[in-house]
């Protein structure tokens, strides 16, 4: 069927961001085969607005503290991972056996990632009903308290089995501030974003991680080279007490932050009785279908990236018995190519659509999936290095993106709790990802094969679900909708 010039316009919209004059009438599908959702609480009249004007000096502030905000807890989660195999295996866990032990300390760290659904659940939806700003401010100081208490705790030696208990609980407290981070720092940066930066503005969201990952990387490194033989002693503790200071400056640029133009504009869009109706329950209600797809979309950035990260320090220190510093150093020059390629990749997103960058991303992720491991297998620093670029820089690339993605596939007042889900249920298998590799590395004898094929799977499914996603929108803005919703009308 042919299609009119304002149809085909959204592949060439170089801001990414949706099209607010629909080729039919207003606020109504001008699609045969797609058809209006309608949720309680919303008029059946809406009919879409111009762009919502952003004050770019607000925009720039709101974008720096999510941006610093997200790295100092990310740094807070990730050191969890850094840490791991290398000191709570060891410290934390009895028993003679190191590879059950590694096991023991990798389903601790999955527990960060059951707890993120809840805190998902629990931010987003007092996200989407009160705003995005109070609720940054309350998810970075959970994590930092939690943080320093990890700090703190007694080993296995002096407490017996209450210390992995107090580590894994937690970790739960780490995992439920983390569950509502992520989704209100890129709700803010992005719906404060001019809308022909939103896609970069959604990337440098996401450098937070690696950021965040390059900052517990570098710490524990210098640590570990100033305590030396000290450093299972005592100098683990220190990383995590230096996340009390971090997030001190995080809370501070998180409450100069003004609430988004996109939730104001909602909020004041909103029906009589809009706000007692509960997220969650409406989204699985009404758009289970495109939360499925979120997930997918996102299962990548967390599953590949634990395994790229965390089960690959242990495989190298543990498996192929090299330094711990030859991995962490890799991973270190892997988030610095993260960085770059992540801030090439949100520049680009803003010129060719943000969905179609994820897309191409997933593909590249795919076909360097088995090159990664073949290159850690050799043994060489160099080489090693090289693997950790290909995984964290190139292969990283669909997640510079990807929030700006979801915050296009999900209506605005749903949106919060929407991608915090999406993000935090893959989440839920990314936390065990490391935990089944190294169990698998155990029934192979030790084979890379089977964490490589792992790798590929979870590539793959997220390139699936990237294509489906892209679809959504592209038909989404064809019918002048906002994840399968009318714009607000104010």
């Amino acid at each position: 069927m042919a299609t009119t010039a304002a149809e085909d316009r959204y592949d060439d919209d170089k801001d990414g961001t949706l099209n607010t004059t629909p080729p039919s009438e207003p606020g109504r599908s001008g699609h045969p085969h797609h058809r209006r959702i309608h949720i309680p609480g919303e008029t059946d009249d809406a009919a879409p607005l111009a762009p919502i004007q952003t004050d770019p000096k607000k925009a720039r502030r709101a974008l720096w503290g999510s941006y610093v905000g997200t790295s100092l807890e990310w740094y807070d989660f990730f050191l969890f991972g850094t840490t791991a195999a290398i000191v709570f295996a060891p410290l934390f866990f009895g028993g003679d056996d190191p590879a059950l032990r590694t096991i023991q300390a990798f389903l601790t760290f999955g527990v960060g990632f059951i707890g993120r659904p809840l805190g998902a659940l629990v931010f987003g939806h007092f996200g989407d009903r009160l705003g995005r700003k109070g609720i940054l401010v309350i998810t970075i100081v959970v994590m930092g308290v939690a943080s320093a208490l990890i700090g703190v705790l007694p080993t296995f030696e002096t407490a017996g089995i209450v210390a992995p208990i107090l580590l894994a609980a937690l970790r739960f407290v780490q995992g439920l501030a983390t569950g509502g981070e992520w989704g209100g720092a890129t709700l803010m940066a992005v719906e404060s974003a001019p809308p022909e930066k939103r896609g970069f503005y959604g990337a440098v969201v996401q450098l937070g991680s690696p950021t965040g990952t390059l900052l517990s990387s570098l710490i524990v490194a210098g640590v570990v080279a100033w305590t030396g033989d000290q450093f299972l002693e005592w100098g683990w503790r220190i990383p995590y007490l230096i996340s009390i200071v971090l997030v001190a400056v995080g809370v501070w640029l998180r409450l100069a932050v003004d609430e988004t133009p996109d939730y104001r504009a909602a909020a004041a869009d909103a029906a009589p009785g809009a706000h007692k109706t509960i997220p969650v329950v409406e989204i699985f209600r009404h758009i289970p279908g495109r939360l499925v797809v979120g997930i997918c979309t996102y299962l990548f950035g967390n599953a590949g990236f634990f395994l790229l990260t965390t089960f690959m320090i242990s495989y190298v220190s543990r498996v192929l018995e090299l330094e711990p510093t030859v991995i962490l150093t890799a991973i270190s020059w892997g988030a610095v190519a993260q960085i770059i390629s992540m801030t090439i990749a949100g520049k680009v997103a803003d010129r060719i659509t943000p969905a179609k960058m994820v897309v191409i991303g997933y593909v590249i992720a795919v076909v360097v999936a088995f090159p990664i491991f073949w290159l850690v297998d050799t043994r060489s620093s160099l080489l090693i290095t090289v693997a950790m670029i290909l995984g964290l820089g190139f292969a990283s690339i669909p997640y510079a993106p990807v929030g700006t993605t979801l915050t296009q596939l999900f209506p605005i007042r749903l949106r919060y709790s929407a991608i915090a889900l999406s993000a935090n249920i893959s989440g839920i298998i990314a936390g065990f990802m490391p935990a089944l590799a190294a169990w698998i590395l155990t029934m192979t004898g030790g084979s890379s094969l089977g964490p490589a094929i792992l790798l590929f799977a979870i590539a793959l499914t997220s390139l699936i679900g990237s294509i489906i996603a892209r679809r959504m929108i592209v038909a989404d803005h064809h019918a002048g909708l906002q994840g399968g919703e009318p714009l607000p009308t104010r």
